[in-house]
């Protein structure tokens, strides 16, 4: 018999045990509730005004940039005429990953790219580093191509008007400079047509994208005029080992691809455009590339190329003997990076929303202007910190943790689509990745590759930057996290 002074038993069905440490790292966030609260954030909804095309001129806009106009002076030299195969195998390198890519966008169409993957596949901790990477990633390569888009600038004015503008303006401390001011010049420019709304910012970036595949159409019609078939006589003549190395080098030239994958609370019908985007913008990419690089070779001996910037428009002045399709070139070169810039920054912003909307960074970043449906806030923070950034920092070796969080983001894609399809086999997909798991262990084997080929110094950045970023997520993201809710509310949530 119970005492009757006592206090009645405890109920422990009525208040459910708190999860260990572990299980709240490793706690997913279900795919149903990611599409449910698609675009939803306390601050407002993104809205859905992108098609097919503005999606794939998203993705060639991240991707045809700074690398075709000085990718070609670094990479002959390594393979000799034998660097259109490179190009064919760099593109196949990323083919792996673009395709574990179309498979998650199409099946979770949602803002914030691998981050969301990863925290519907591998849970909250891999979902941060990634996100994280991502921050690294976009951030830093915003920085560094504004910095280029700076220096194509004073080769143009200089070819135009004779007129460069003074080291103190256009380069930061340490390199020799005061400030950058055309660095943050083109990040504002950007800021400016975000500030807009996706449809504004994106119909920018397809004039530009436009503008610079218009370029290269060009140099390949002028540059097949001075074509030599004995350019091409001894086509490999550093062997696979070269093609290999060469490869290697520019496989970086593709990267911006998976831009699109961030636009998926933005497009109109993101299951079916999202695959195609990602997968056509690639093949356009690298029949670009091939087609160029075919053109450069038959145009001028392998053996003179070196390391400029201006080899191309220099193959153009070479054929035609005049300087005015040189300078055009470098004025479109100029329109390609400003694109570059428009769409990173535009990734890096959805990435941002994405991370916010789920507790993990302050709600700043989820806040939508009524008006545009941009994250207003969100994106002048980012302007504001990547315009300083590339303005009064010296990069230098530190642009090079662009490619590792990429790599890293990209080789947790490739594991998100064998875990989903593992554990939620019956999803509808609108495009499933042939020959799984194979293809995407390749995508994950090459990127690890990728990665350990890349600078002592960049893994240090990249260890001291995912050090900064665990103390964060424990600090603030881990205990506001919107899956740290109680239950009943979290069900309320998903069903609105």
């Amino acid at each position: 018999m119970l005492d009757q002074g006592a206090p009645p038993p405890h109920d422990a069905s009525a208040v459910p045990p708190s999860p260990g440490l572990a299980a709240r790292l490793m706690r997913r966030k279900p795919v149903e509730r990611l599409v449910a609260e698609g675009g939803q954030g306390e601050g407002g909804s993104l809205r859905r005004s992108l098609g097919l095309w503005q999606l794939t001129m998203i993705s060639i806009g991240a991707t045809l940039g700074t690398g075709i106009f000085v990718v070609l002076g670094e990479a002959v030299p390594k393979a000799g005429p034998a660097v259109t195969l490179s190009f064919v195998i760099a593109g196949l390198t990323a083919l792996f990953s673009a395709l574990s890519y179309a498979e998650l966008a199409g099946t979770i169409p949602v803002a914030g790219s691998s981050y969301s993957y990863a925290y519907a596949t591998m849970g909250e901790l891999v979902a941060w580093i990634c996100g994280w990477c991502l921050v690294l990633e976009y951030g830093v390569s915003v920085a560094a191509v504004a910095v280029g888009w700076g220096e194509y600038l004073n080769e143009l004015l200089d070819g135009t008007i004779g007129v460069t503008l003074p080291a103190a303006l256009s380069a930061p401390p340490g390199d020799g400079g005061i400030f950058n001011l055309p660095a943050l010049i083109v990040v504002l420019l950007a800021m400016t047509f975000l500030l807009g709304g996706a449809r504004e910012s994106a119909c920018a970036n397809t004039i530009m994208v436009v503008v610079k595949i218009a370029a290269l159409v060009l140099f390949c019609a002028i540059g097949v005029q001075g074509f030599r078939s004995g350019n091409y006589e001894h086509f490999m003549p550093l062997g696979m080992a070269g093609v290999s190395a060469a490869g290697a080098t520019l496989f970086f030239s593709y990267i911006g691809f998976d831009a699109a994958s961030t636009a998926g609370e933005e497009a109109k019908n993101a299951q079916r455009d999202l695959p195609r985007a990602i997968m056509l913008s690639l093949v356009i990419v690298t029949v670009l590339y091939v087609l160029v690089a075919a053109v450069a070779v038959g145009a001028k001996p392998w053996r003179t190329f070196t390391d400029s910037e201006a080899s191309l428009a220099q193959i153009m002045t070479d054929v035609t003997g005049q300087s005015f399709w040189g300078t055009l070139l470098a004025f479109c070169a100029v329109v390609a990076i400003a694109s570059v810039v428009l769409t990173v920054l535009y990734g890096q912003t959805r990435v941002l929303f994405a991370m916010s909307r789920d507790g993990l960074v302050p709600k700043v970043f989820s806040k939508v202007h009524p008006k545009t449906g941009a994250p207003r806030a969100n994106t002048l923070i980012v302007s504001l910190f990547c315009g300083v950034l590339a303005a009064a920092v010296p990069l230098g070796q530190l642009a090079d943790a662009t490619s590792i969080g990429t790599l890293f983001a990209f080789a947790l894609v490739n594991v998100a689509v064998v875990v989903l399809r593992r554990t939620r086999p019956e999803m509808r997909r609108t495009f499933r990745v042939p020959l799984s798991p194979v293809l995407p262990a390749l995508g994950f084997g090459l990127c690890v590759w990728m990665m350990g080929s890349l600078s002592t110094v960049t893994w240090v950045v990249f260890g001291v930057w995912m050090a900064v970023g665990l103390v964060f997520y424990f600090v603030y993201g881990h205990r506001r996290s919107r899956l740290a809710t109680p239950v009943p509310s979290e069900a309320r949530t998903h069903q609105k």
